[in-house]
């Protein structure tokens, strides 16, 4: 296994990623990128024959509901202390010209 990573490949993924790393942090990336990928071949090891390819570890839906309306919309309630009404709306001073 022992993945090595090279100095170029940090450089390259701190500009792709915007980031100004220091020296210890470039050596940390290194280092934790070298175990990813140590721990892939590790995986990649597993017999999965016979196991079916999945995107989600459990089964995803798409729940839809009807769009009805169950709680009307209260116009006279919420009109009821506003300070000028004008066709079932608010009405507002005019603020341009």
């Amino acid at each position: 296994m022992a993945n090595k990573i090279s100095d170029e490949t940090i450089e390259y993924v701190g500009i792709l990623a915007k980031l100004e790393l220091t020296d210890e942090e470039k050596e940390a990336a290194k280092s934790d990128m070298e175990k990813m990928l140590d721990y892939i071949d590790t995986l990649n090891e597993l017999d999965t024959s016979g196991i079916e390819p999945m995107s989600h570890v459990f089964p995803v839906n798409n729940v839809f509901r009807e769009d009805v309306v169950t709680n009307g919309d209260n116009r006279e309630d919420t009109l009821a202390n506003a300070p000028l009404c004008k066709e079932d709306s608010f009405e507002v001073p005019r603020t341009i010209g």
